[in-house]
């Protein structure tokens, strides 16, 4: 379960969502889809089924809807779902550390690791646990019968032993599952010390690093998957098609698969028999001498076979057999004829060729796997689903994820529906309940009621987590809750004052009619009812009030959101004031800004009742791509971490938490740890970004950090300053009243945000009854001065055209009269613009005229640009004088290559204008006809 993170391990205010209109022309292509259509995200309902729990690792759902839970400190619990109540049945004896050579004991990864109930358990009641020994180095799968809720002491059977290593960390595996046959599929890690290079140290007294006496070794049940047949006297009998026949020699019969590094859980396909589970791979975030980079797989078996771990990851990305001796990487093993020759192997010398990885995927971007992200990884595994596996479900999932692979990413919190053809070769993926993010999803499967259940082990590593849960993912083919929205404008007051109630933003998928009821609730009870969509409430005393409105649809499902009134203390008013444009920031150029902060209680920073050290400001440049409409959060309290609002979001939005927390250890260092590390160190931002941005290892342990190679440099930045400064423990921000000059990142594009907050507390108010303090904040937000034509709020009269390759963006190519429109744009100080475009003969352009107009296609014209036919290249010309340029070469001179020449911009000198306005890009050519493409254009670029 090895994958880990950090340290060892756009001035406008907040642009809205438009909805874009793109009228295309031409002929639009449409095609009849086959098979059922994708379920709306909206029908997936995640509902918390058991919480507080201490690592959960896996489990199993009874017909009843009762649930055993294991967990890693040997806790077997079950979930009763009469009482909703989640008991200890059991605490079973494990071991839980590793000790080194030099007696350093360490937290590891076993302890209670594997869960399964038989098949025939409503009859025969028998449980199949695997759990590390609590004092001798063996892993055991063990039977006992479960008797009124309690195991039966008297009955255990320890059904198989495997032999294992503990003074250095890691890998377990304990997935398990169940054929037709009554097989029993264990998945058992390669319980091998993790090194950068191979690991195949092959030197005297380090056989616990050398996995090629483990996952490659025929004769050890490590890094294996085993498949046996468990018998009702507690022993097992081999079945008819595993690796290698029983009785061959130097070899173990239960192998079912080898050569695995961490399979993890693992589930068979009830119709085809193949066999699927998520594999956890190594750590390197790159292609080296010593080895390729690190990936992680999601696979596929149809047949026994050899999946080539230590000497092969991914799509057979091969490891050197590294010389540990000599620290020198040796030649690559061959695929096809593999060899074993390691002193520490105990097996065949000569072992089956590799079988192929069915997904694979490194901690960057995968260019054959896009939709699996980047980051931190941890292949889990998941189910097949087919809606003939389960008898009269209460909830089945439709026929559309019917054949589907549901398998989960535990670093990445995502479930992916992998689609596959008829004879299980990869399609597609996509994914599931996307709006639901599990954290660190460690087990999941259908339950016997058909919904799909995910267990959750939480944020914390080694430890007990807040978040740790059980979910039920329920699918919802009928009537649907109305999604309800609350607001108000004016969020406290003092008294006497009204606020306005609106349910804006409610809706019902279904397309019911709704009924509202808002009810206004006070200290005493309710005091008013509203059966209104939107009310006028008033407030003539002091306290807190809670307004909460019930939607309910035609068919009788409601819901309900709440939300909450001060009445006795006014919200203070918080005002960002910026200089100059109020749309763009422009890189290296200055920007002037004041803060103002009144409150009608306690005064204001103009008269000086109100400190300029109590007010929060910051200003943060964030990548492209961020979402800034999750750092506005209403009735966050003003203390030491304000100033790290963007922070906090690209935080919980990364994988950082998945290995550290604010003030604990994890299975990395804290943060306060970090902090007090290296905060003041010269250089150390920069280190810790490189650290950050390409993984390591060694500083705090054993554990090595994922590398993020796909997080922009920008946001990295970010994290680790808060990071740093999170022991701050007093209020430390920018000025009220300043200059900012904004500088790009290195290596960033410099198409991101800048970010400029201000936010306020007010005091509480004494009295009869204490009212609470108030928090009121501002969100300027500048972008980049390059816009693109996909972020065009209205598209009429032109084709939108993806660019190239998957993720380069897209071209507008207009037709006479056609207009792009970008709204609330301010003009203030820009001179004129570039537009990346072209009117090229080998599209079909013939040219034309761009017009700037604001407000309207027709409002004041602002600017103009006529665009001509670009002259044509003679390839045949070129490719003649470079050949005649490269027989003339000097000795040693470098052969000549043809570049393709950059197109000069289209420039549009504007008049001077001020404020925001909806500019229209309006393109003519009174003689092009109705088929003709104008230009091709893909970005604007405002210039002072």
């Amino acid at each position: 379960m090895t994958k880990f993170l950090l340290f060892n391990a756009g001035s406008t205010r907040l642009f809205k969502n438009t909805f874009k209109v793109i009228t295309l022309l031409g002929l639009a292509a449409f095609t009849q889809e086959d098979g059922p259509k994708k379920p709306d995200d909206s029908r997936f309902t995640p509902i918390v089924v058991s919480d507080n729990l201490d690592e959960p690792m896996v489990f199993e759902v009874l017909a009843d809807g009762s649930v055993f839970i294991a967990e890693r400190k040997g806790a077997l619990k079950k979930y009763n779902p009469a009482t909703k109540a989640t008991d200890l049945i059991a605490t079973i004896p494990v071991n839980t550390k590793y000790t080194s050579a030099e007696g350093v004991s360490r937290e590891a990864e076993e302890g209670l690791m594997g869960l399964t109930m038989d098949p025939n358990y409503a009859k025969n009641h028998w449980i199949y646990l695997y759990y590390a020994h609590p004092t001798e180095k063996k892993h055991i799968l063990a039977r006992w019968e479960m008797k009124e809720d309690q195991l039966v002491e008297s009955s255990k059977k320890v059904v198989l032993e495997v032999e294992t290593q503990r003074e250095v960390c890691c890998h377990t595996g304990g997935g398990m599952t169940w054929d037709k046959a009554g097989n029993l599929y264990l998945t058992v890690g390669n319980n091998t010390g993790n090194q950068k290079a191979a690991q195949t140290d092959e030197r005297p007294g380090r056989s616990s690093w050398d996995d090629q006496g483990h996952a490659g070794n025929t004769n050890d049940l490590r890094g294996k998957i085993l498949k046996i047949h468990p018998e009702p006297d507690g022993t097992y009998t081999i079945p008819e098609g595993n690796l290698y026949p029983k009785g061959t020699a130097k070899t173990r019969p239960e192998i079912y698969s080898m050569g695995h590094r961490n399979p993890w859980r693992i589930s068979v396909d009830s119709k085809t028999g193949y066999l699927y589970w998520g594999e956890v791979g190594p750590d390197a975030a790159e292609d080296s001498e010593i080895g390729p980079m690190g990936y992680d797989e999601l696979n596929q078996s149809r047949e026994p076979g050899n999946f080539g771990w230590p000497w092969f990851v991914g799509n057979d990305q091969a490891f050197p057999v590294y010389d540990y001796a000599t620290n020198k990487p040796l030649a690559k093993k061959d695929p096809k004829n593999l060899v074993n020759n390691s002193p520490n192997n105990t097996g065949l010398t000569d072992l089956m060729p590799t079988a192929p990885s069915f997904i694979y995927y490194p901690y960057g971007i995968s260019e054959k796997f896009p939709l699996v992200g980047s980051g931190s990884r941890s292949a889990t595994g998941g189910p097949v689903f087919h809606r003939s596996d389960f008898k009269a479900p209460k909830r089945p999932w439709p026929a559309y994820y019917e054949g589907k692979w549901i398998a989960a990413d535990f670093s990445r919190g995502w479930i992916m529906a992998i689609s596959m053809n008829a004879d299980g070769d990869y399609q597609s993926m996509e994914r599931v309940a996307p709006n639901y993010h599990p954290v660190q999803p460690i087990d999941i499967k259908f339950g016997p009621n058909g919904d799909l259940y995910v267990l959750e082990y939480g944020s914390n590593w080694f430890k007990k987590s807040e978040n740790s849960r059980l979910i039920r993912l329920e699918y919802n083919g009928g009537n649907r809750k109305p999604v309800v929205q609350v607001a108000v404008d004016k969020k406290g007051g003092t008294v006497p004052f009204q606020a306005k109630l609106s349910a804006a933003g409610t809706k019902d998928y279904d397309g019911d009619a709704l009924k509202y009821s808002w009810k206004v609730m006070g200290p005493g009870g309710t005091i008013k009812t509203y059966n209104t969509e939107n009310a006028t409430a008033s407030f003539d005393k002091p306290g807190i009030y809670t307004a909460n409105l019930l939607v309910t649809d035609s068919k009788g499902a409601s819901n309900s959101q709440s939300l909450k009134i001060i009445a006795g203390n006014e919200p203070p008013k918080v005002a960002v004031n910026i200089g100059g444009n109020q749309t763009f920031f422009f890189a290296d150029k200055p920007i002037e800004y004041n803060i103002d902060v009144t409150d009608k209680e306690d005064g204001s920073l103009a008269d000086g009742k109100i400190s300029p050290d109590q007010v929060a400001v910051s200003i943060d440049y964030a990548s492209e791509g961020f979402d800034y409409a999750e750092v506005i959060q209403g009735q966050r309290s003003v203390d030491a971490s304000t100033q790290f609002a963007v922070a906090q979001v690209l935080i919980g939005k990364s994988d950082c938490k998945v290995c550290h927390q604010p003030n604990t250890k994890s299975v990395g260092p804290s943060f306060a740890d970090i902090s007090n590390k290296y905060k003041g160190k010269p250089g150390v931002t920069e280190m810790l970004v490189k650290k950050v941005l390409e993984g390591g290892s060694g500083v705090w342990g054993e554990v090595a950090m994922a590398a993020h190679p796909a997080l922009p440099v920008a946001d990295a930045e970010v994290i680790v300053k808060y990071i740093l400064n999170s022991t701050d423990k007093t209020l430390s921000t920018l000025p009220v009243k300043g200059e900012y000059t904004p500088k790009i990142p290195a290596r960033d594009n410099g198409k991101g945000t800048l970010l400029i907050r201000a936010a306020f507390t007010d005091r509480a108010v004494s009295g009869t009854k204490a009212v609470p303090a108030q928090t009121s904040e501002e969100l300027i937000i500048l972008r980049s001065p390059e816009l693109t034509v996909s972020d065009a709020a209205v598209v009429k009269g032109a084709e939108m055209k993806a660019i190239g390759s998957q993720g380069a963006g897209f071209l507008a190519m207009p037709f006479a009269n056609s207009f792009l429109t970008f709204n609330e744009i301010d003009l203030t100080s820009i001179e004129k613009l570039e537009i990346a475009g072209a009117a090229q003969k080998r599209e079909g352009a013939v040219g034309g005229t761009i017009e700037v107009h604001l407000d309207s296609p027709t409002g004041t014209l602002i600017g103009k640009q006529e665009v001509e036919v670009a002259p044509e290249l003679d390839m045949a010309k070129i490719m003649a004088d470079l050949e005649t340029q490269n027989k003339n070469l000097q000795p040693g001179e470098k052969p000549k290559t043809f570049t393709r020449p950059v197109r000069k911009p289209i420039v549009i000198k504007v008049e001077p204008t001020k404020g925001k306005h909806d500019l229209y890009f309006v393109f003519k050519n009174d003689n092009a006809k109705p088929i003709e493409p104008l230009m091709s254009v893909t970005k604007i670029k405002f210039l002072q």
